[in-house]
């Protein structure tokens, strides 16, 4: 009987080694909340503004680095895939569909832009409030000088 006990408290240890919980290592779970659908790409404009964006349109915007987040309207239901911001008020997400969506106001309103293509895109990346490229489906590599003008 003790060998058998001894067995099973060693079993248990062995299975419970580098299970350490989300909030034992500083992370801390806030998805799905406030909503369901996955969210693919995440940027900081600012030490306290978050932006996260995902499936479905989805946008959620953070304005105290985190605590709590709100739903903020958005003008596609295509899928969003990427972010970038140049500054605290000034960014873009792109998308399935073509999708450019353009923020001048650190994530509150977001506009749609046109990309001249009809493939999804998949990653931007901007040197500053003019200058961004897009990459996406098919080897499409987009640039703009205008800020997506």
């Amino acid at each position: 009987m003790r060998v058998l006990l001894r067995a099973l408290i060693l079993l248990f240890a062995a299975v419970n080694v580098g299970t350490r919980s989300f909030a034992d290592l500083g992370w801390f779970w806030q998805n799905p909340l406030p909503q369901g659908n996955s969210l693919r790409s995440v940027a900081t404009p600012d030490a306290s503004t978050v932006i996260a964006v995902g499936d479905s349109g989805t946008i959620l915007r953070s304005i105290d680095g985190g605590a709590s987040w709100a739903l903020q309207g958005s003008v596609t239901n295509n899928s969003l895939l990427a972010l970038c911001f140049v500054d605290a008020d000034t960014g873009w997400t792109v998308g399935q569909r073509e999708t450019i969506l353009h923020t001048t106001d650190r994530g509150a309103t977001w506009a749609r832009q046109s990309s001249g293509t009809n493939n999804p895109l998949s990653g931007i990346s901007c040197t500053d409030a003019s200058t961004c490229w897009a990459v996406g489906g098919g080897g499409t590599i987009l640039h703009t000088t205008t800020g997506g003008e």
